[in-house]
């Protein structure tokens, strides 16, 4: 009996590794978020390097998080919805993380001192997509409340809308007004990093969405 209990185990979906995982992947993705907006609204650069260094912390506790749920893809036969989905999600969430950590490296080498106030609204956006992310997958553990799901899908997509209109607005008024083409250059970098971030974003809701469509 323990046998075929050890075997039956063995093809239930292990909701209980897959969904733990992915809460803690866009909890930790909410702080980047947090970190970011804290980081860009330092005036102090000494300050602000020690936020991006937490960026940076919190980005490879990221990774660890990706590489486990791809662990957990590579041991369970069975998982609580398609595995490409899994993967997709993974991955976007990791790209978001990547994207934020990209921007405040780009902050840090590029020596960007003047932080303008389309980057801080760019970050705050950030912020507000993160946490969205992170509404919507909690309630994927159950899909009891698809409202509450596709609501914050809805605002990750309006948000990214949103940032397009801030970085094209932002690139606009750089190519009028800064007369230093290398501060122009390292601005752009760090508005277009930024940008992505909210896409990246976008992309995860985008898989949400998928999956509540097939499963709800």
């Amino acid at each position: 009996m323990a046998s075929l209990n050890s075997i039956f185990q063995y093809f239930v979906p292990k909701d209980r590794n897959f969904f733990p995982l992915f809460e803690q992947a866009t909890a930790n993705l909410s702080q980047m978020g947090e970190a970011l907006v804290e980081a860009v609204n330092c005036a102090n650069i000494d300050e602000r390097n020690i936020k991006i260094k937490a960026i940076e912390d919190l980005e490879h506790r990221g990774d660890e998080i990706t590489h486990q749920i791809f662990l957990e893809l590579s041991k369970n036969f069975i998982t609580p919805f398609d595995r490409e989905d899994i993967h997709y999600l993974a991955s976007a969430i990791d790209d978001v993380a990547d994207y934020i950590h990209g921007s405040t490296n780009r902050i840090l080498y590029y020596k960007v001192d003047n932080i303008s106030e389309y980057i801080k609204k760019l970050a705050e956006l950030i912020m507000q997509s993160t946490k969205e992310l992170e509404k919507a997958v909690k309630e994927l553990r159950n899909m009891k409340n698809l409202r509450n799901i596709t609501d914050a899908c809805v605002r990750i997509n309006s948000i990214e809308n949103q940032s397009d209109y801030v970085f094209d607005t932002a690139v606009a008024n750089l190519f009028e007004f800064e007369t230093n083409a290398i501060e122009l250059i390292k601005q752009k970098e760090v508005l277009s990093a930024l940008e992505t971030a909210t896409d990246k974003c976008e992309d995860a809701a985008n898989v949400i969405e998928s999956i509540i469509v097939k499963y709800a």
